[in-house]
């Protein structure tokens, strides 16, 4: 059975209700539909400038055909200048050849994220216990074995089964580890979010809020970070997890303001 993935926008907004009024998380789900529109722009300008520079590479292609056919009349000047001549037409193609390969190497990248945010992890063959606990163990045991997509499916189809389990609220924050492990914040959030929201009680809380505002911070949002920092100064004064909020809070002053902004 897939596990069904919930939108970036969804997912942001889920955690948005826990930070922000009506009107701040709208402004949030537009920064988060800009991060996925960015992101596909950036690929499709990967490979727009792939398609411009094809045609220079075939043009250097021809230029050095050309010079190898001409030798008989290159022999008639210097042996030093054909060498010259030759030799800048090589290093243009091989630069040339070194872009578009830079070009492929990101194009391939942007897919394989692109990709990541819609891939519906599955674990058909792995069978699942009926008791709450065994199948939370089973969990445990395939993120501590390092199968983390199998991992993940489990965690998520644990907090579908049993949604007011408390561990349905550990469910949600392994799953945002792991995430946030692979520096893969997008996802991330919405799992802190799930565990914020409905299980306000948990342990797990603090370091949830602490991790969203850096996820926030890697995302270019200090304003959101700031909120995440201060509500766990503000409800757990005296926690380590406080003290880590208090780190962050310093970092983002050191930041410089996004543009436009002093």
């Amino acid at each position: 059975m897939e596990v069904t993935r919930t939108s970036l926008s969804a997912g942001f907004l889920a955690l948005a209700a826990c930070f922000y009024s009506s009107e701040s998380g709208k402004t949030l789900e537009t920064r988060v539909d800009k991060l996925d529109k960015d992101l596909r722009a950036e690929q499709k300008a990967q490979a727009e400038k792939l398609d411009q520079q094809l045609p220079r590479i075939d043009q250097k292609i021809a230029e050095v055909t050309k010079a190898l056919d001409s030798l008989d009349q290159a022999s008639r000047r210097s042996g030093a200048d054909t060498s010259v001549q030759l030799q800048k037409v090589v290093e243009d193609l091989a630069q040339l050849r070194g872009q578009v390969e830079a070009y492929t190497h990101n194009l391939d990248a942007l897919e394989t994220r692109a990709a990541a945010v819609d891939k519906k992890p599955a674990a058909d063959d792995v069978p699942r216990p009926t008791d709450k606990k065994e199948f939370f163990a089973l969990a445990q045991s395939k993120a501590k074995s390092g199968d983390l997509q199998t991992a993940r499916t489990l965690y998520l189809e644990f907090a579908r089964k049993w949604p007011k389990d408390d561990l349905a609220g550990d469910a949600h924050f392994a799953v945002a580890e792991s995430y946030y492990g692979q520096d893969n914040c997008p996802e991330a959030l919405p799992e802190y979010g799930q565990l914020i929201k409905n299980f306000g009680k948990s342990r797990s809380v603090p370091l949830a809020y602490v991790r969203s505002g850096d996820c926030f911070a890697r995302l270019k949002n200090p304003e959101a970070a700031r909120l995440a920092y201060e509500q766990v100064m503000k409800d757990y004064p005296r926690s380590s997890e406080a003290k880590m909020a208090q780190k962050g809070l310093s970092s983002l002053k050191k930041s410089p303001p996004p543009k436009g902004k002093k």
